[in-house]
């Protein structure tokens, strides 16, 4: 038996927050070192923060990093740890792994495979390394091995990956040099998207099979810059299977993952498995770097905590539970970052404002559950409620809703609007905006010298509506210091269903990345099945048992939102084969024949081409939405998924 104590770090950080971010580290680093861990491993470009942008072409970026580099050797003392940052070499920012060993830099490894998908524009700023080259690079003091290199300590031989380079096809799940090794570790910041975390544990379990070693896999936590959520997944590879794996979407500054592994069982494994790579093709002599041996897990050594123990199962893996858990973690940080005392929505008693003032809710019930009073008002800067342990009265500070009745307003969303305020808890008030209508209407009028009508005057006289409501809403929120979040949803994004400076107003769209269809029924589970937060809200049914609308035209017209566009489930699926599979107009119908052979195939035909006429109208739309989060596996975000001409023809069929 050869047992090691290795610990896989998650972290919550800041572009830019230089102190910060090394704190975080820093305070993992000492918790690590208290429970005798021997080899820990920080996630991608943690120094910096992964979403730096074009600040990553900057060279006091990577000035800065070093420092921050230098203060976190200095704490590596009878510890080896790894931590990501850019490094400038020889003209080119690089993105690395520096490997750390009692205040000394063993080597810097640089990533070999960059990312250049969906929202990640890593070749924008970077350049790939090549693949078994090192070259020397002289910092803080010494010169230092760098490049494609692995690791020796005593009898334990060391790999690194960074992020990409286990998904890539070209990657190191072809390298024969990491073969050898009994540990491999790997850098990541690995988006969150719905479904994704059962592909990263087959692509971690899959390399610790291949390489027969044990594979640590350590990912961000948290909303870093405002658009990616990070889960937080630490994931440890056992020879195949998945031994442990840290507790997604926490709300913390960062955790650990420890665990004490037997490297005589990776050794024994690469002996009885002939699948293993043959090392001997691209062998790590004079790529690889050697440290001092490390101390071995004894009957002294303290016993790991349960906190840091991990779990067996992933509990979160439902659609529904996983988009719950992502936007809690999206809100929660949203709002500590901006430093913002609460959420402002117009609720509309439909379903997008519905969904986002019950995510609100949840977060907040959520967080005080897993932080406590104290910790959570401390880490929102929100004071503490008269009934500290009740979430609602937290919901009551700090979610206010507002409801702005037109003439084309009903009973039955003011009073579904009305329902669910009052059962989240959150503050509710109405207020009558016609007269400011028609105030607009009659100076309108004035200006172009005849009445407006609903035959030629449809699409105007629904926006002034949904465009007045706008400034009163945005007032109560300046007033409140609150963050006013935007309703729309992606599908109606893509059509552009949706008032610009009207009911897209706001500082963020936190389901601006998710489809109606999906909405819908996520509303109905919120309903009838949510375990989370303040558990299911019967109040919903006031809404769920509605048609969709907008409530713009008169009720005569009994306007719907599927009317006006199409079946959302239709829409749903040619945005994805448009957007996200970039398939041509034939073969999109085709799929629509198969999938919904309900329909007439010259409705198909209607659907299809309305939806390329409304999507290439509406670039302009996109281009000025509130930020969305990252929560699917596309998105329609022009600044970080979805680049689209403003003007361009239409495509149809």
């Amino acid at each position: 038996m050869d047992l090691l104590r290795i610990a896989g770090a998650s972290i919550n950080q800041i572009p830019f927050d230089w102190e910060g971010n090394i704190r975080r580290i820093g305070d993992l680093i000492r918790q690590a070192k208290e429970l005798e861990v021997q080899v820990l491993c920080f996630p991608e470009l943690c120094i910096t923060g992964y979403n730096c942008e074009d600040m990553f072409s900057s060279v006091h970026t990577a000035r800065m990093a070093l420092h921050g580099l230098e203060e976190i050797r200095d704490m590596c003392t009878d510890i080896t740890v790894m931590v990501g940052l850019p490094i400038y070499h020889r003209g080119s920012m690089y993105n690395c792994a520096a490997v750390i060993q009692n205040k000394k830099i063993l080597g810097i490894n640089a990533k070999k495979i960059l990312t250049r998908e969906g929202v990640h524009y890593e070749p924008r700023w970077f350049r790939p390394w090549p693949f078994h080259r090192v070259d020397m690079i002289h910092l803080l003091s010494q010169d230092v091995p760098f490049g494609d290199l692995s690791y020796h300590f005593g009898n334990l031989h060391l790999g690194i990956v960074i992020c990409e380079e286990a998904w890539s096809s070209e990657g190191t799940a072809g390298d024969s040099a990491l073969s050898s090794c009994e540990l491999v570790v790997n850098l990541s910041a690995s988006h969150f998207a719905l479904g994704k975390s059962k592909i990263r544990e087959t692509l971690v379990a899959d390399a610790s099979r291949s390489f027969q070693a044990f594979y640590l896999y350590t990912n961000l936590v948290g909303l870093e810059s405002g658009r990616i959520v990070y889960d937080g997944e630490t994931l440890l590879g056992e020879f195949g299977k998945i031994a442990k794996r840290a507790k997604r979407f926490q709300l913390n500054d960062g955790s650990l993952l420890v665990r004490d592994i037997d490297l005589d069982l990776a050794r024994v494994a690469k002996l009885k498995n002939r699948s293993v790579l043959d090392n001997t093709l691209t062998a790590h002599e004079g790529r690889a770097s050697a440290g001092e041996a490390l101390r071995k897990v004894g009957a002294s050594t303290k016993p790991i905590p349960e906190a840091c123990k991990g779990l067996k199962e992933d509990p979160f893996q439902t659609p529904e539970v996983e988009f719950l858990q992502a936007e809690k973690v999206g809100l929660y940080d949203y709002v500590r970052k901006s430093s913002t005392r609460g959420f402002m929505i117009s609720l509309s008693g439909g379903c997008d404002s519905s969904v986002v003032t019950v995510l609100c809710a949840h977060m907040i019930a959520e967080a005080l559950k897993e932080l406590g009073p104290d910790e959570l008002s401390k880490r929102l800067g929100w004071a503490l409620p008269k009934d500290t342990k009740n979430p609602r009265a937290w919901i009551r500070e700090h979610v206010s809703t507002v409801y702005q009745a037109t003439a084309q307003s009903g009973d039955v969303t003011r009073k579904a609007a009305a329902e669910l305020a009052k059962a989240l808890g959150a503050e509710y008030s109405e207020i009558n905006v016609q007269t400011l209508v028609d105030e607009y209407v009659e100076r309108a009028q004035g200006s172009i010298g005849r009445s407006l009508d609903w035959k030629q005057d449809d699409a105007a006289l629904q926006n002034i509506q949904a465009r007045t409501r706008a400034p009163m809403v945005w007032l109560l929120a300046n007033i409140k210091n609150f963050l006013l979040l935007a309703t729309s949803n992606r599908s109606e994004i893509a059509v552009g269903y949706a008032t610009m400076d009207g009911d897209t107003a706001g500082g963020l769209a936190p389901i601006g990345g998710i489809d109606k269809f999906f909405l819908r029924n996520w509303l109905k589970w919120a309903q009838e099945t949510c375990p989370y937060g303040l558990g299911p809200v019967s109040a919903l049914s006031y809404v769920n048992d509605q048609e969709p609308t907008a409530e713009l035209r008169p009720s005569a017209s009994k306007q719907t939102d599927e009317a006006d566009l199409m079946p959302y489930e239709i829409l749903n699926s040619i945005e994805a084969s448009f957007i996200r599979d970039k398939r041509e107009p034939e073969s999109i119908l085709d799929s629509l024949r198969k999938d919904f052979p309900g329909y007439e195939l010259n409705d198909l035909k209607k659907f299809l081409n309305r939806f390329y006429t409304l999507w290439s109208r509406n670039q302009w739309k996109r281009q000025r939405y509130a930020p969305c989060f990252h929560l699917d596996e596309y998105s329609l975000d022009p600044t970080s998924w979805c680049r689209y001409p403003i003007l361009s023809k239409d495509f149809s069929i």
